[in-house]
C-alpha cells in the first residue's frame, strides 16, 4: 500500500522534525541523521527506538538514490 501525498508532506522525523524520504515501500529517510524508519503495511513506523541508523557510507548513498529514483 502506497503512502499518500498527502500524508507524505506533513510526515517529519521524530527526533529532528526534519522532512523525510520516501524509499520505495519500505522506509522514510532521513538523510541528516542517517536515521531509516520502517512502513509496515502502509503504516510508516516513526518511533526512534525503532528507527534503524544507516553508518556506511554506501548504503547512505544508496538509500538517496532510490529516494530520487535512480537505481542502487
Amino acid at each position: 500500500m502506497a503512502l499518500d501525498e498527502k500524508l507524505l508532506d506533513i510526515l517529519v522525523c521524530p527526533q529532528d522534525r526534519g522532512s523525510l524520504l520516501l524509499i520505495g515501500d519500505e522506509f522514510l529517510y532521513n538523510p541528516r541523521l542517517r536515521r531509516a524508519y520502517r512502513i509496515d503495511d502502509g503504516i510508516p513506523v516513526l518511533l526512534i527506538d525503532e528507527a534503524v541508523d544507516i553508518t556506511d557510507d554506501a548504503e547512505h548513498q544508496r538509500m538517496l538514490d532510490r529516494a530520487s529514483g535512480e537505481p542502487g
